[in-house]
């Protein structure tokens, strides 16, 4: 198993801790340990003694009932807690997958819901979303692109980088696509619950479809990433009992502080997303202005869920040379389209976090010396 250089990622480990003003990241704002275990009487005696020994493969018994909650037909049988959403991803694909395998995969997308499955030996077809018609997708080229070896197809919604959210009878539609030939689904959900408007959310496709698999994280809604803490859910049984099996030789267990932190979060989930979806509305309306305000320089869809959006670049063709001179002259960290191997002229922004206007300024700083530079040439 060989696997290429995973792009966004040695992106951040190059500038994500020395950046001072990052604007691209993925998740929402974090909390302290303190500020969680105030969320419960007792519960900072409860950490104190906890034991540090080996944790249940499949996870702690009152993690999983907490997840359990975030679905309407999935009980604790049907779920397998991972360390982050990355292990959920890896053990997910090689569970199912063969190298005589065919996937269907939605794009862009986060590198590791294709490279792994590249890895295995599959061949691959990428699903391309429609930047000119809001991100929207093809149900007839999904339909055309299957083929007798096709095993699975890979969704995720809202999806990351574009912030795309597709709708209730597009979602039904590949379920009976999926169903019509016996393909499965793996549906990344890590922005799921982030939905500005409850009537939009989806359900989770693990509650609606047989060969679901459903994947959900601490990390993106909850915004609790260093817990590394994620899950996959499924009501296939074999399917689940195979990725237990490959996680042997993975992680086996998690860390028990955070399945402990994890458990408590979720028993607060009100509570955490309701604090989130406000910074994200907060945030919206000042890039609502920004955008508005540059019209000549970036070309946006609006979201309707998430944190991220991915607008296109209209003064440059080139959107890593523009984010590797934003970083350096202003410390403004965005993350060039590349990074998801797709146009040269997309960038993400993400807007998760409560500095967002304070780090906004410093782009305006960056792009009104643009203007000025340009005005006396």
């Amino acid at each position: 198993m060989k696997f290429n250089p995973f792009k966004l990622e040695r992106f951040f480990a190059q500038y994500e801790f020395t950046a001072p003003y990052l604007l691209c990241t993925s998740d929402c704002e974090s909390f302290t340990i303190k500020e969680l275990l105030s969320f419960e009487e007792n519960s900072q005696t409860r950490f104190e003694n906890l034991s540090l020994g080996y944790t249940d493969t499949r996870g702690n018994p009152a993690l999983r009932q907490a997840i359990s909650s975030l679905y309407t037909t999935s009980n604790t049988d049907n779920i397998l807690a991972c360390t982050g959403a990355e292990e959920g991803i890896f053990i997910f694909m090689n569970a199912l997958l063969t190298s005589r395998d065919h996937i269907i995969i939605q794009s862009p997308c986060y590198q590791s819901l294709y490279e792994i499955a590249k890895s295995i030996g599959c061949s691959i077809t990428q699903w391309p979303m429609n930047p000119n018609n809001k991100w929207e997708l093809d149900l007839e080229f999904l339909e055309n692109s299957i083929t007798p070896r096709t095993k699975a197809i890979i969704i995720n919604f809202p999806n990351n980088p574009t912030g795309y959210l597709i709708s209730r009878n597009s979602i039904n539609r590949i379920i009976e696509i999926a169903r019509k030939h016996g393909i499965y689904i793996f549906s990344d959900e890590v922005y799921r619950f982030l939905e500005y408007d409850e009537k939009d959310r989806l359900p989770a496709l693990c509650d609606i479809y047989e060969k679901a698999v459903s994947l959900g994280v601490m990390s993106k809604a909850f915004g609790l990433p260093g817990l590394r803490i994620g899950w996959v859910v499924t009501s296939h049984k074999t399917l689940i009992e195979e990725m237990a099996s490959i996680k042997d030789y993975t992680t086996i267990c998690n860390s028990a502080p955070g399945e402990f932190l994890a458990a408590l979060a979720l028993r607060h989930k009100e509570t955490i997303l309701n604090r989130n979806l406000g910074i994200l509305a907060s945030n919206l309306s000042y890039l609502r202005m920004f955008f508005t305000k540059y019209n000549d320089f970036f070309e946006w869809v609006p979201p309707i869920a998430g944190p991220i959006i991915f607008p296109r670049l209209k003064f440059t063709t080139d959107a890593h040379v523009f984010c590797q001179d934003l970083v350096e002259k202003k410390g403004v960290l965005l993350a060039p389209g590349s990074m998801f191997s797709y146009n040269k002229d997309h960038v993400r922004f993400g807007f998760g976090r409560k500095n967002m206007p304070q780090v906004l300024e410093h782009l305006e700083e960056y792009l009104d010396s643009y203007i000025k530079c340009k005005e006396l040439e």
